[in-house]
């Protein structure tokens, strides 16, 4: 692969090298200790998150999925959607942006070649960021894709436009997505600065304002034979490809139910009035309140507990890779997904429900909980899951092989 190592050069310092689950849910916290105290003010001024991207890249988390026999921890999935929760519940766009990071290092050990798995795995332990080029608008589906990879000479040319590229902005290396002359999809890693690689700003969605998922244009972008994955044979195989992705979406969700509840029991119990009717002083005092709160905290503690025993299925899942036992991680990430999607849109809901219209004040931008699950628990239709799941249950129909699941 000298090829390949001969493409890109870093200014940064390495990484630190994590040695534990532990020592990783510490540093976890320390990260998201300081990025919480301007979260608020990067949603409502749009302040795109680069000195938190290096000190994640800098803090040795972005290297922890790498497997064991490539110098990596290794770690579990149910610790690393835990992470993402960590960092999601101080800000959730910082905690999207490596999800695409993680699922690349994923499609790459399931089908990268050795040397490929050599050397990227190698530049994620150095901290380096891996950022994706995969959804395409005006496409029939979501599966679908215009953008290809034709032959020239000893590599290939890319051509096309893709929409959503989170973490594009802000990475090292684009895992491009394109079809080959054979209709099949490929996984293409290309150094950010390649001539014919255009990035554009212009992800204008209300939640999750600061990811990056803009638009990258590809213009006859060149890319070396031997830095191309073929993508589609982990889906045409059982693989953890889909969970894995999956079930950090599902931590990111946690995270965002778990901003949300803080805030409203921080605000219930300071500043919310009690009903006129409800015959208390405080409205921490309230019966109905007391119990509202106390429903979303069992639910948060399901959720959690489901992404937990979903992250080890997927654990098991990658070291014996059977059908039987991809389809068990499927089932239950998806059943994580499930809960984790509708409480981070309860919790968010709940928040001005018990803090009443005094919470509404643009100035204190409660409603960025709101609109970050509203915006991110859009990435997969959750009555979709429902249906995967029940089809299984009920027509012993196994789920499909995507990267939704």
């Amino acid at each position: 692969m000298g090829t390949i190592s001969q493409l890109h050069e870093r200014s940064r310092q390495p990484a630190y090298r994590i040695q534990s689950d532990e020592e990783a849910l510490e540093i976890a916290r320390t990260l998201a200790s300081g990025f919480a105290r301007q979260a608020s003010d990067r949603d409502m001024n749009r302040v795109l998150p680069y000195e938190e991207l290096d000190a994640i890249s800098q803090s040795g988390l972005l290297g922890i999925t790498v497997p064991s026999e490539y110098d990596g921890l290794d770690i579990s999935n149910a610790v690393l959607a835990e992470i993402v929760a960590i960092l999601a519940e101080a800000d959730p766009s910082i905690a999207q942006i490596p999800q695409n990071h993680f699922y690349i290092l994923e499609a790459l050990r399931t089908d990268g070649s050795e040397e490929q798995k050599k050397f990227f795995f190698g530049r994620a332990l150095a901290g380096d960021r891996f950022g994706n080029a995969l959804s395409e608008t005006g496409t029939k589906t979501v599966g679908h894709y215009n953008t290809r990879l034709t032959p020239d000479g000893f590599g290939y040319r890319i051509n096309g436009r893709k929409f959503y590229s989170t973490g594009v902005l802000f990475a090292d290396w684009i895992a491009i997505f394109a079809l080959d002359p054979s209709d099949k999809l490929t996984m293409s890693f290309v150094p950010r600065g390649t001539e014919g690689i255009q990035i554009i700003d212009d992800w204008d969605g209300f939640g999750q304002r600061t990811t990056g998922s803009g638009t990258t244009i590809l213009h006859n972008v060149y890319v070396n034979g031997d830095a191309v994955v073929f993508h589609h044979k982990g889906f045409e195989r059982a693989t953890t490809i889909g969970s894995v992705g999956q079930i950090i979406h599902a931590g990111v969700d946690l995270g965002i139910a778990r901003a949300a509840f803080a805030e409203a029991v921080e605000f219930v119990r300071e500043k919310a009035r009690p009903w006129m009717d409800s015959g208390v002083e405080r409205a921490s005092d309230d019966p109905l309140t007391i119990a509202r709160i106390g429903q979303i905290a069992i639910r948060i503690e399901a959720a959690s507990a489901m992404v937990e025993r979903a992250g080890k299925k997927v654990d098991v899942a990658q070291i014996s890779t059977t059908e039987r036992h991809v389809v068990e991680a499927t089932l239950a990430v998806a059943a994580a997904k499930v809960l984790t999607t509708e409480i981070a849109l309860e919790a968010a809901n709940t928040l001005f429900e018990l803090a009443g219209t005094s919470s509404t004040r643009i100035g204190l931008n409660l409603d960025r909980h709101w609109r970050n699950a509203r915006t991110h628990t859009l990435h997969d239709p959750v009555r979709w899951k429902y249906h995967v799941v029940g089809n299984y249950h009920l027509n012993d129909v196994k789920p499909p092989k995507n990267g939704a699941l």
